[in-house]
Order: C-alpha cells, then structure tokens, then sequence
C-alpha cells in the first residue's frame, strides 16, 4: 500500500487551496456556536490554519510525520495554534465519545478498504457530540485520479499502479452508498464538488448516541 509520508516527502504541501466549500462551512460551524472541531487527515495544514484562523479549537491529526511537522511550521508561521497528533483514521481515534462540536475531513476517508472505511465513519460518529456537524469529502469518480493503470482488489476499491498516488487504494463512492453509510446523519447537503468528490454536510442524530451510552 502506498503512503502519504513518502507522497508529502517528495511533493511537499500536496494542497494549499481550502476546499472549495471550506469557507461557506466555517461560516455554517460559527452559526452552530462549534468551538472544539477536528480536522481528520489534516495533511500539511491547509484547513488546520484556516480553522485556527477562524478561532476555533483545533484538533489536527494524520498518519503522516512530514505531513504534521509542515503543519506545525505553517501554523507557527501565521502565529496561530492547535493540538496535532500522529494518527490514523483507520485505528480508534485517540478522543474521548463526545469530544467534538466538528469534524472535517477532506479527501481522506476513502483510502483505503471499504471494511476500514466504514470504521472510521463510526470513529467519526463516536467522537462527534450529539446534534454536532460533519463536513466530509469523498472521492466519486476513480477516472479523475492521476494515474493511467489501475488493479481493483475488492469492489469499488482501485490502486493507481503509477503516478503521484501510486500504491493509495480508492474507494469510490456513490450517491446511494453515501447515505446508507452516513445513515447515523441528518443529511444537511449532499453534493459534488468540482474536483468530483462527493461533500457531505450533516448532523448526527441525536437517538445513536444516546443508544450508544
């Protein structure tokens, strides 16, 4: 499997434009009074600053060392702060239930098998308070990836075999399967995104966690 620690070790900050939905969601968070919000696979930083910026309680973590010292450099560069951690979203998150009046993540999630992914969904769920939002992008379309030649291991799963994320496993997601694994969610917004990722905005039902005590 390929790695982001060797990817951000050779391309340095991968992305440094905020998501295009970024700013109408720091806007919907402040709205909701969101303080404490995670930003899940922050990768060198882009949305970690842009939270900071905002004045929010950041929570950053990432699989990848490089990836989260780039970070820190970046937030120390703009005179902000916030706690970053080494971590992956495919492992229990390192928080406590209840943790989080947020969680974004952009383009992470779906690396890697789909049994992996449908994890960290529950990690999210788990770590999220009740009544609290999640803004999370997905990929939608496997032809849009850099990469020429692909192997498909398990269904709807494909690893690019060239190009910058060779090796990265792709769970492609559709419209369907998006609100049956987010069904825990009152779907907010429901959209794709120029870069054909699938952006879900939404709530968790306040009944799961209460069942879950």
């Amino acid at each position: 499997m390929g790695d982001w620690e060797s990817i951000f070790k050779k391309n340095g900050r991968v992305f440094l434009e905020d998501q295009e939905d970024m700013r109408g969601v720091v806007q919907l968070l402040k709205k909701d009074k969101a303080k404490k919000v995670l930003d899940l696979g922050c990768g060198t930083g882009r949305h970690t600053v842009l939270l900071a910026k905002q004045g929010f309680d950041v929570y950053a973590t990432d699989v990848s060392d490089t990836g989260l010292e780039m970070t820190r450099r970046w937030l120390k560069h703009e005179n902000l702060s916030a706690r970053l951690k080494k971590s992956s979203c495919y492992e229990r998150f390192p928080f406590m239930d209840n943790s989080f009046d947020a969680v974004i993540s952009t383009q992470v999630i779906h690396h890697n098998y789909y049994e992996k992914v449908k994890f960290c969904i529950s990690e999210i769920k788990r770590v999220l308070r009740p009544n609290r939002l999640i803004f999370i992008t997905v990929s939608a379309n496997k032809y849009k990836r850099r990469a020429s030649r692909f192997e498909m291991p398990e269904q709807r799963t494909y690893v690019p075999l060239d190009g910058e994320e060779k090796g990265v496993p792709h769970f492609i997601y559709t419209k369907t399967l998006m609100k049956k694994d987010f069904k825990n969610f009152k779907i907010l917004s429901l959209h794709k995104d120029r870069g054909d990722h699938w952006c879900i905005f939404g709530r968790l039902k306040e009944i799961v966690q209460h069942n879950n005590k």
